[in-house]
């Protein structure tokens, strides 16, 4: 199956193929993604797209004498198979080598451990202008899907090495028409202008910005691709090469349906199904796409903002379509979408602004600037903040309360099953107090006897259970696992411990806190999120001159990656027996 393939264990190695050799590596390549992406999933769509491009540049250019930095990196498979790590993709025992992403430890071929968007520019002009300071040559190269131009570090790193870089600086700009859903933005009416007049429409926007600028229209072409590079390769300027690709290339349920195989879980080839169970319940996605929906058919006044992430709340192509100009996909600009939902906040909008907990970090600065000092009453909807969802260190949220959660008029909220979020959602759109965040449980919909309240103006802890001894103060999706502790204590230990639905992540109820004084000598809090700065740290400052002792359990402030959930819970203690144990004989 692999007669070429198994020949390639470095560039060198692809440097030697002709013609005919490289375009079976290329179908080789697809067949080694197609191994690993049925069996363990990954971003489809971004690296069946781009095959004969990586291909390309490594027959061209001398990596890693040659810098080759992939924005986002979801994209680089098959330069990663190309240099040394073909095994994580064709041997099954070893499919779990490697992550989705471009990573230093792994290769030298690789300059940096990302999996965000918009960065590929900026670094690059870093090692460019580094290399000019040491007086050295080699090709630094930008490789940057059409969809990430719309951030702003890419707007501005292209602004920056346009006009002020006077070397070799490589912008491959490969563009499939796509983001993970349609593109937005006036950009790309000037790509699609370019693709229309094979690169002669006038205004060019990257000339504008002072790079040279070529256009390739067969960028799933191989020997066109060669042609193209090898005329940029040892360039003593800017440019800008422009590529045409076909994102999902060699598979024609991706090609067909590209939003959807952007990134795929375990599927079967022959149907395109996925061969996981993800059950046939209701998803928290599903949940908030039809609650928008209905609400927005009721209120005009509402305004669903996304930086090009709808599927982080199930809005698919029908719903973004029903919404209307209710509808707003700024791009991959988390910024704007911020910034502007404060300005529609202050125009008498509802602004709702939906998207990843782990992108929402690019926005500190609007959040705090744009939002909070002036109190707009802006709602953010938060999925995948959880510790046992996203578990590659690029794309972590467990960081989303120690930053957003300690700006000032901020508050985030955190539920603990369907009807409290609903009503926290419901809350955070209507309210004319705070910017408010609500955070997506990770732990699947729960759906309990507990009822939600529908006021959360003023913080207030809920207390679940009354107890003596021992409270437990369990926050948003690690409620259950509160739930779990107080059992287990009252079966090891005898005694009934007070259980608290804490609900406010950014805050504390010091009136509830001051109130287990009277007959608790423990509080013990669990919070799903690094301690550092986290809820836990809160309640533990406001009693530390208190005769209560607090034993805080979290997460430690470190980059995790690629972990399993329930053996990190494990490693730092945070069970129900482990727990129990720890305070037997309190």
């Amino acid at each position: 199956m692999y007669e070429i393939l198994q020949k390639v264990n470095s560039p060198a190695d692809v440097k030697k193929l002709n013609a005919s050799e490289l375009e079976l590596l290329a179908a080789e390549i697809r067949e080694a993604l197609f191994n690993r992406l049925t069996q363990k999933g990954g971003h489809f769509g971004p690296n069946f797209g781009t095959v004969e491009a990586e291909i390309a540049l490594h027959y061209v250019f001398l990596s890693p004498q040659d810098k080759i930095v992939f924005d986002v990196s979801h994209q680089s498979y098959a330069h990663k198979i190309i240099t040394g790590r073909k095994n994580g993709y064709i041997d099954n025992a070893k499919l779990n080598e490697n992550s989705g992403y471009t990573n230093p430890d792994e290769s030298e071929h690789d300059f940096f451990n990302v999996g965000h968007t918009s960065t590929s520019i900026s670094l690059a002009s870093g090692l460019a202008k580094a290399r000019d300071l040491a007086h050295e040559k080699e090709n630094i190269i930008a490789f940057i899907g059409d969809g990430s131009l719309s951030g702003g570090e890419a707007l501005e790193a292209l602004n920056y090495a346009g006009s002020e870089l006077r070397s070799n600086f490589i912008v491959i700009v490969n563009d499939n028409e796509m983001s993970i859903a349609e593109n937005h933005g006036g950009i790309y009416k000037n790509l699609e202008a370019l693709r229309l007049s094979n690169g002669n429409a006038n205004p060019n926007f990257f000339k504008a910005l002072g790079f040279d600028y070529l256009y390739e229209p067969n960028g799933n072409d191989i020997q066109s691709l060669i042609q193209t590079f090898q005329k940029v390769k040892d360039i003593d300027h800017p440019v800008v090469v422009h590529i045409h690709t076909l994102k999902g290339k060699g598979y024609p349920f991706a090609e067909k349906n590209k939003e959807a195989w952007h990134w795929c879980a375990p599927f079967d080839r022959a149907s395109g199904k996925p061969t996981v169970d993800w059950g046939n319940g209701e998803s928290y996605e599903s949940i908030t796409a039809n609650y928008l929906l209905e609400k927005a058919k009721k209120d005009p006044k509402l305004l669903v903002i996304t930086p090009a992430m709808p599927a982080s709340v199930g809005l698919s192509p029908a719903i973004r379509q029903a919404l209307g100009s209710q509808y707003a996909d700024v791009g991959i600009a988390e910024e704007q979408a911020i910034a502007m939902a404060s300005g529609a906040a202050k125009r008498g909008a509802k602004p709702v602004v939906v998207t990843n907990a782990t992108f929402l970090q690019r926005t500190y600065d609007q959040m705090a600037q744009d939002t909070a000092i002036n109190n707009n009453p802006i709602a953010v909807i938060l999925n995948y903040s959880s510790f046992n969802t996203l578990t590659d260190v690029t794309h972590l949220g467990i960081y989303i309360n120690s930053i957003y959660g300690n700006i000032p008029n901020v508050r985030v909220l955190a539920p603990t099953n369907k009807a409290e979020y609903l009503s926290m959602v419901e809350y955070a759109i209507e309210q004319q107090d705070h910017p408010t965040i609500v955070l997506i449980p990770g732990n699947g919909v729960i759906e309990d006897s507990r009822a939600a309240d529908s006021d959360y103006a003023q913080v207030r802890f809920k207390t679940e259970q009354a107890g003596e001894k021992v409270a437990i103060i369990a926050l948003g999706d690690f409620f259950q696992r509160g739930e779990s502790l107080a059992k287990t204590i009252q079966e090891k230990l005898h005694f009934v411990p007070t259980l608290i639905n804490p609900r406010f992540a950014s805050d504390i109820d010091t009136q509830t806190l001051d109130n287990l004084k009277k007959n608790h000598s423990l509080v013990i809090t669990l919070e799903d999120g690094i301690i550092d700065g986290g809820f836990g740290s809160k309640v533990a400052t406001y009693l530390a001159d208190s005769p209560l002792r607090v034993k805080v359990h979290g997460l430690e402030k470190k980059f995790y990656d690629r972990y399993n959930p329930e053996e990190l819970l494990q490693s730092l203690g945070i069970t129900s027996e482990g727990i129990a144990e720890s305070i037997a004989g309190i």
